[in-house]
């Protein structure tokens, strides 16, 4: 071993010192959270030197999680016994005072003094490293025998304190122990010292028992512990044998099942014991206390699997201390519990959606896309088959099937029925189907869009109005679009998302959110046009209110026709209610409120306190369906009649006389083929914008996305998609991004096992294709399911999509930013850009963003719409213009850096750190900090 030592450098010494700067961590090994603390600073303590030697290791074997327990030894009814006093997976436990139940977890406060102790134990006392341990007695013994070789304790204290660590425990799932008459008076009999014991005292007198007891194997608490994980013991306590404290921490070189040591049948691995006169009861708790906290600190359990001696243990208390916090005793409560944080920062890096260079060979990136997605074909299929996967089926079924009717009949008005309703369910069916199937991103929901929709009406219009064929126009459009399509594919266009930042995804995204939210508003407040509620009614002249159909012909009852017979033969309606509608209005918006309000809280049910974890999260998954089914059952109830969903109940075209076939030639002049390249332009413009910025938003960083993406094998299938969908008059599709948010959101993933205190961590999205096919393969077969869809009502699909456009603005940072215009500074959350831009930055870049989006909004509600594929690049152009306005630093904080900046903000940075004066190291000795603060771990 190469280690510093006093009077001299080793080679690797002086190569240690060389490289200490965090970048050249990573050239050492170690521990992720020992390289993250050493990033913060440029220069390196002595402790965290000598820890980056001895974590070097070549494995990157992760350390097992450890559950730490602190027993007390305490006088039960005259007897000594280990109570349990206190455990920890992350946070802290604690026994309450009533002995009744476990305090709630919370964040461990610690005595700096407690720290010193600690210290000072491991350095005076018993330190062995991978000891061969077989039971707790040998082990006990091997310790004792050490301390007397040592000359720590003299050999007649052996039995007593062999006696006192291997008394039973008692763990707070047990019940309190009854003792009969007999087993009382022996034990107050007895003194209350400990007995004077000999050599001929019998090993049986130690109950420790040698294996788990049922308690331990039921023991609930299993479940919030990893099934690889360890145990590390502590006890502490007082005895009257004693002259000065008894101090050992043992590690076995193979976890060991201690028997009823543990609360739950876990191996055990470390033991720290501290036995000490009497009267410093409470200093033995709190050192105690402060080893154990260290045992589940991640870099300490790493340095303590891996330590070789005591002074290794020691450098982690060190470091451990370099990184404590401490607050004045006069300003903080040390009764107060602090509770474990909502979500604890993460080391993650920005995903980047393109890595590799720029210079591609011809198709380079399709190819890379290919090789780095058929590796995840098996598991894209059968990681579809879980319980989550159908709630999310149907959720976004019912979206696609609302989406694809709204855009069919708008399509069929704008086309005159060449494409309808029917055209719009068989195309989702078909180009969704194909493009989950083989695209690069499954996860992707492609749908009609409004651009579209533009551009359909002004081609039908312009079609009409010079006499040509709109479908054979149509066709070569898209076979025009489709070749550009596979031009972009060729030549790698798709690395152009390196330039789209949040600025532009922001945008994007807000503006799609917002059209979804006011589509839906507009469409609750149209109905009360169709069925206006009736103010002018009043109960009192009820015997007032007749309506009678009046005709001077005669030969027929007029007084006993219907409203619509007796407008159809002539007829005029005469009175006061003949206007009268029902209240419609009041009831669909019941059912679509109704809706959206019951989803809100039933996504967020997974939190309560209510019911097992398991049923909260199967209630939050399935929540959109249990709303729906919920107001669709209502509106059976009430039989009244509120618009419901039409779908079409025959397989043919929309416009009769169509044929579902379209053909390239007879219908127009030779040069419409070669001119409608130029429109066809337009539309690629169109689809490649739409199609990349969608991709972009649900391949972010956020999402957790581990099978990487796939642009151009996604620009390359939408190219062929409109190919198909052109020959067979369907209407073309691209990445919906609103309900491609909301399927991610339908399948995130959370952590099922946590360490009490902590919160469920986001792990990622259910990556798969199988959500995908059904969806479409559903969608497809809809025209099948009339009888049973005609029952849904349409304001509850209203109320699914506002849900869609409220959440998928969740987890903006501009929407967040928004808010921040309506909040004093000391009610502002504490978001990382706060603490590093000026208030007044955040709100100039959040207003910069408002002005786009506004202009965004203005555009699309024109006929100008069908340039807003070129506004997107218009957002680039914008973001580009900004680097003049703000520095770099700021950009990196509230916005992502362009392409080549990144080097002049590290140069900045650098050039700021230079200028910065280095802060002097405090030097204060243990007697100045005894009894002066309390102190936060690291978490």
């Amino acid at each position: 071993s190469e280690l510093p030592l006093p009077g001299g450098k080793s080679s690797s010494t002086e190569k240690m010192q060389k490289t200490t700067t965090g970048e050249n961590v990573t050239q050492w090994g170690g521990s992720k959270q020992l390289v993250e603390r050493w990033n913060k600073n440029e220069l390196l303590s002595p402790a965290a030197e000598r820890l980056r030697y001895i974590l070097n290791e070549d494995d990157d074997m992760p350390t097992p999680t450890l559950f730490t327990e602190m027993d007390t030894l305490q006088r039960e009814g005259g007897e000594l016994e280990w109570k349990e006093s206190a455990r920890w997976v992350k946070f802290e436990e604690k026994v309450e005072e009533g002995g009744e139940r476990w305090s709630k977890p919370h964040v461990s406060t610690l005595s700096l003094h407690s720290l010193f102790e600690l210290r000072t134990c491991l350095q005076t006392g018993t330190v062995l490293l991978d000891l061969e341990g077989y039971s707790l007695p040998q082990i006990i013994d091997d310790i004792i025998e050490r301390q007397i070789e040592e000359g720590m304790i003299s050999p007649e204290l052996r039995d007593k304190i062999s006696f006192v660590l291997l008394r039973k425990h008692r763990h707070q799932t047990k019940k309190p122990i009854h003792r009969s008459l007999a087993d009382i008076g022996k034990s107050t009999s007895s003194s209350s010292e400990c007995p004077a014991i000999g050599n001929d005292y019998s090993r049986s007198m130690n109950d420790i028992a040698d294996s788990p007891s049922s308690d331990q194997l039921r023991n609930k608490f299993m479940k919030k512990i990893p099934r690889d994980a360890e145990a590390s013991n502590v006890l502490v306590g007082e005895v009257d044998f004693l002259s000065k404290p008894f101090v050992a921490f043992v590690r076995l070189a193979q976890a060991t099942t201690l028997g009823g040591l543990t609360e739950v049948p876990v191996p055990t691995r470390f033991l720290f014991i501290l036995l000490g006169p009497h009267g410093k009861a409470k200093s033995y708790n709190e050192i105690g206390r402060a080893i154990a906290t260290l045992m589940v600190d991640d870099l300490f359990s790493d340095v303590a699997y891996k330590a070789r001696d005591r002074e290794d243990l020691i450098a982690g208390i060190d470091e451990f201390l370099d990184e404590v916090i401490v607050l004045p005793p006069g300003e903080w409560d040390p009764k107060i519990r602090i509770e474990p944080p909502k979500k604890v920062p993460t080391a993650d890096k920005r995903f980047e959606s393109q890595s590799e260079d720029e210079e591609m060979p011809f198709c380079g990136g399709l190819y890379l896309d290919i090789k780095r997605k058929l590796p995840w074909v098996p598991s894209d299929i059968y990681e579809g088959f879980h319980l989550q996967s159908i709630s999310a089926v149907l959720f976004i079924y019912l979206g696609c099937i609302t989406n694809a009717i709204t855009f069919g009949g708008l399509l069929g008005d704008a086309t005159d029925n060449y494409q309808g309703v029917m055209e719009s369910f068989l195309g989702t069916a078909l180009a969704g189907s194909v493009f989950c199937l083989f695209s690069g991103q499954p996860l992707i929901i492609l749908s009609s869009t409004g651009p579209i929709l533009i551009f359909e009406k002004l081609l039908f219009e312009f079609s009409k109005s010079n006499g040509i064929d709109y479908m054979e126009l149509r066709l070569w459009i898209g076979m025009h679009s489709c070749l550009q399509c596979f031009i972009l594919v060729a030549t790698d266009a798709s690395f152009i998302i390196k330039y789209m930042t949040r600025f532009t995804e922001e945008g994007f995204s807000s503006l799609i959110s917002f059209i979804f939210i006011s589509d839906a508003i507009k469409k609750m407040v149209g109905s009360f046009k169709y069925y206006p509620i009736n103010t002018d009614f009043k109960p009192d002249y009820v015997t007032t209110y007749k309506c009678e159909c009046l005709s001077n012909v005669t030969g027929l009852d007029w007084s006993q026709l219907s409203k619509k017979e007796c407008l159809k033969y002539g007829g005029s309606l005469v009175g006061n209610t003949c206007k009268f509608v029902p209240d419609l209005a009041l009831i669909s918006f019941i059912l679509f409120f109704g809706t959206y309000s019951m989803t809100v809280s039933l996504k967020k049910f997974k939190s309560s306190r209510y019911f097992p974890t398991k049923l909260r999260k199967l209630i939050s998954d399935f929540s959109i369906f249990m709303s729906i089914m919920t107001f669709v059952g209502l509106d059976m109830l009430l039989g009244l009649k509120t618009p419901k969903l039409i779908v079409p109940t025959e397989f043919k075209p929309t416009r009769p006389g169509r044929g579902w076939l379209v053909m390239p030639f007879g219908k127009n002049p030779w040069w419409v083929y070669v001119a409608s390249s130029v429109p066809a332009l337009l539309v690629t413009i169109l689809i490649f914008m739409d199609q990349q910025i969608s991709a972009v938003i649900v391949n972010r960083k956020e999402n957790k996305l581990k099978k990487g993406c796939g642009y151009h094998l996604d620009l390359f299938w939408v190219g062929v998609l409109m190919a198909v969908c052109s020959f067979l008059g369907l209407p073309w599709y691209v990445a919906a991004t609103v309900i491609s948010i909301a399927h991610i959101d339908s399948l995130k993933m959370e952590s099922e096992s946590s360490a009490p205190g902590e919160q469920p961590q986001f792990l990622g999205v259910r990556e798969q294709r199988m959500t995908g096919i059904l969806v479409f393969a559903l969608t497809g077969v809809s025209i099948f399911l009339a009888p049973v869809l005609k029952y849904i009502p349409m304001p509850v699909l209203y109320g699914v999509f506002l849900y869609m456009g409220v959440a998928s603005l969740s987890g903006i940072q501009f929407w967040d930013r928004i808010k921040l215009y309506m909040m004093p500074s000391k009610h502002q959350p504490d978001f990382p850009y706060l603490r590093h831009v000026p208030l007044r930055k955040v709100h100039l870049f959040t207003l910069v963003q408002i002005a786009c989006l506004a202009v965004l909004w203005t555009l699309k509600s024109t006929f100008l719409a069908i340039i807003f594929p070129v506004m997107i690049l218009g957002l680039m152009v914008v973001r580009k213009m900004l680097d003049m306005v703000f520095s770099q630093h700021d950009l990196a904080w509230i916005d992502d850096l362009l392409p080549g900046k990144d080097k002049k903000k590290k140069k900045d940075d650098d050039k700021k750190k230079g200028k910065e004066k280095k802060k002097p190291k405090l030097d204060d000795s243990e007697e100045e900090v005894r009894n002066s603060s309390f102190c936060c771990p690291p978490q």
